[in-house]
């Protein structure tokens, strides 16, 4: 129970030196009336509470039979994950999200039991997908990077 309290604590820390962070932002237009800040101030604060109850009151950890055991094994492709997600933050402008999305989806779904190319191509048909229901549906731009030659 005391590395849940460490835990607690330190993404306590974070979570007030983002929320430092963010009252002073001001955007330059906003679409909302409270502004671009609320949201992230919002969530920071109701995560401030959570992590200061968990501080104070950890709960024992009880792993169920059906759960995973926290080995080598699982740690790796945890890990892997992490790399693979910081690799798409890496290439998402550069690249546009269509190709991050598959350089990142491909791999992501080899390392949890699926074929090559059944993997390839629900990766590739999802990317277009998602790109085409945010950027032309919803209105959320979303960087073409490499593919930006097939814009009009």
């Amino acid at each position: 129970m005391i590395l849940q309290r460490i835990f607690a604590l330190v993404l306590l820390a974070a979570c007030i030196a983002l929320a430092v962070m963010a009252v002073p932002y001001q955007a330059a237009f906003s679409y909302e009336p409270v502004g671009p800040r609320a949201y992230p101030l919002l969530m920071l604060g109701l995560m401030g509470l959570a992590l200061l109850y968990l501080a104070f009151r950890p709960t024992p950890i009880v792993r169920g039979d059906d759960e995973p055991e926290l080995d080598r094994e699982t740690l790796n492709k945890i890990g892997i994950c992490v790399a693979l997600l910081l690799v798409f933050a890496a290439t998402f402008e550069s690249l546009g999200f269509i190709l991050s999305s598959i350089l990142i989806g491909v791999p992501m779904a080899r390392l949890y039991g699926g074929r090559w190319l059944s993997g390839g191509l629900i990766v590739a048909v999802m990317s277009i997908a998602l790109y085409v229901l945010f950027d032309r549906v919803m209105d959320v731009p979303l960087p073409l990077g490499l593919l930006d030659v097939l814009e009009n």
